[in-house]
C-alpha cells in the first residue's frame, strides 16, 4: 500500500468559475485540494465542450493563477467548439486552452478514459469535491477506479424552496449518481454524514459506500486594512453578514432586525450592518429592499472585496452574524472563531458540531431577538474572544487520503 494515494482531480467546477468573480465556499474546496495536488502523483480532468479533457499536472498552477484573476495565457477568444457550443468569456477560453494542452479528450462517456488514466498513473483514485461532472456515464466508465466523491450538503433536497428553479431535481440527479457509483463518499461535516445516509435511505439506493467526514480546512488569511473601500464608513460599531445574498442565508431576518434597532435607538447610535456578498437568485424581496437603502445608512452592501479586506472587516467589527436556514459547514463560522470574534448564530448541527458553545444561538425566526442582542454587543468596545480551535486543510486531506488507502487495502463494497 503506497503511502500517498495518486489522484485524478476533478477540476470540473474550478474552471467554470474563471472570471466570475470570488470564489464560493466550494470553490475554495477545489481550489484548496488543486493546490494540495503540487507534490503528490496525480492527474487532473475537467469537462470540455462534448468531452472529458484528461490534463496533465503542468495545467494546475494556471488554473490556480486563472482563477485568481490573472489571465495570461489565455486564447483571444474561445475555441470552434466552444463557439459553436455558444460559450463565450474567460471560463470558455480556458476550456480551449485546457483541450489543447489535454493528454487526451475522451468522449463524454469516458470510454477508454480509465484504461489511459491508469497506464499513466497505476492505482489512481478519482477524487469529486466541487459537486459537477457528476455524471453517470462518468463515472460507470470511470469503474477500474476507485471512486470518491465529497458531498457539501443536502441542501438541495432538504430545502429545494432555497434554490433556483430547476437546481433541486439537478442536485438529486447528481446525488443519486454519486450514491450508486462512488466508492467512498467524504462529507464536510458530522452533520452532512447523516443528511447523506438518511436521504440515501430515503431514495432507496441500496449501494452502500463508506461514508466518512472530514471537515474542510479554514485559511486565515492575513487582514489588508489598506484594501478596505475608503468610502465605507466604519465611524461606529458595525457587524458583518457574509455571504451570497440568497433565501436560506436569511438576510431578510437580518433587515427586520436593523429596522427594529432603527426605530429604537437616535440614528447615530444605530449599529452598521455590512452585508458582504454578491447577489443570488430567488430573492427579489431582499434585493428590492437593498435597493431601497439611503446612502449613508446603517445597512451597507457591498460585493467583491478582496480576502484581505474582508479578514481586516471582520477583525474590526462587533461580531459576525449568521442566521442561515441551512448550511452544511458554514466557512464564515470557523473564519470568525479562529479570530476570536463574537458571533450570533442559528443553532445549525453543522454550527454546534463545529463551534459548540463559542456563539450566541438565537432563532431564525426571532428578528427581536437578534435586535437585542446586537444593541447588547454594540454598547460596549468590541471583545475579542479566546481564538477557537477549527479544522485544518492538513486534517481534512488527511481523513479522505487515509480512508481511501483503508478501502483500498479493505474493500467493503
Amino acid at each position: 500500500m503506497n503511502a500517498r494515494p495518486a489522484f485524478l482531480l476533478d477540476v470540473s467546477r474550478l474552471v467554470s468559475r474563471i472570471g466570475t468573480g470570488p470564489l464560493t465556499g466550494i470553490d475554495r474546496v477545489e481550489a484548496a485540494w488543486l493546490a494540495h495536488m503540487a507534490d503528490r502523483p496525480h492527474l487532473l480532468l475537467c469537462r470540455v465542450t462534448r468531452g472529458q479533457a484528461l490534463l496533465p499536472p503542468a495545467a494546475g498552477p494556471l488554473i490556480l493563477r486563472w482563477i485568481a484573476g490573472d489571465l495570461a495565457g489565455l486564447p483571444a477568444r474561445p475555441g470552434w467548439r466552444e463557439r459553436l457550443a455558444r460559450q463565450s468569456g474567460p471560463a470558455a477560453r480556458a476550456r480551449t486552452a485546457l483541450r489543447e494542452m489535454a493528454l487526451t479528450v475522451s468522449d463524454r462517456d469516458a470510454r477508454r478514459l480509465a484504461a489511459e488514466v491508469l497506464r499513466r498513473l497505476p492505482g489512481a483514485t478519482y477524487l469529486n469535491v466541487g459537486h459537477a461532472n457528476l455524471d453517470r456515464r462518468l463515472l460507470v466508465g470511470l469503474a477500474p477506479m476507485m471512486r470518491v466523491v465529497l458531498i457539501h450538503d443536502t441542501i438541495p433536497l432538504d430545502h429545494p424552496e432555497f434554490t433556483r428553479q430547476g437546481q433541486a431535481q439537478k442536485f438529486r440527479t447528481r446525488f443519486m449518481t454519486a450514491m450508486n457509483f462512488a466508492d467512498l463518499i467524504a462529507t464536510v461535516s458530522r452533520a452532512t454524514a447523516k443528511d447523506v445516509a438518511r436521504w440515501r435511505g430515503r431514495l432507496a439506493i441500496t449501494h452502500r459506500a463508506p461514508i466518512i467526514a472530514a471537515p474542510i480546512g479554514t485559511t486565515l488569511i492575513p487582514s489588508v486594512a489598506a484594501e478596505i473601500p475608503a468610502d465605507l464608513p466604519l465611524d461606529r460599531p458595525f457587524f458583518i453578514a457574509l455571504g451570497t445574498i440568497e433565501p436560506r442565508k436569511n438576510h431578510a431576518l437580518l433587515l427586520e432586525a436593523w429596522a427594529l434597532l432603527t426605530g429604537e435607538l437616535p440614528a447615530a447610535q444605530v449599529p452598521r450592518l455590512l452585508i458582504l456578498g454578491r447577489r443570488g437568485w430567488e430573492n427579489a424581496e431582499v434585493f428590492a429592499q437593498l435597493d431601497r437603502l439611503p446612502n449613508g445608512g446603517a445597512v451597507i452592501e457591498r460585493a467583491g472585496l478582496s480576502d484581505g479586506a474582508v479578514a481586516a472587516l471582520i477583525e474590526r467589527s462587533h461580531g459576525l452574524l449568521m442566521p442561515s436556514r441551512a448550511e452544511g459547514f458554514g466557512l464564515p463560522l470557523t473564519e470568525a472563531a479562529g479570530r476570536g470574534i463574537p458571533i450570533l448564530s442559528t443553532p445549525l448541527p453543522a454550527a454546534r458540531e463545529l463551534l459548540g458553545d463559542y456563539p450566541r444561538y438565537l432563532g431564525a425566526e426571532n428578528p427581536a431577538a437578534w435586535a437585542e442582542a446586537v444593541a447588547e454587543l454594540a454598547a460596549s468596545p468590541a471583545i475579542s474572544l479566546k481564538p477557537l480551535v477549527i479544522p485544518s486543510w492538513a486534517g481534512h486531506f488527511r481523513l479522505i487520503e487515509q480512508a481511501i488507502l483503508s478501502q483500498q487495502k479493505n474493500p467493503t463494497v
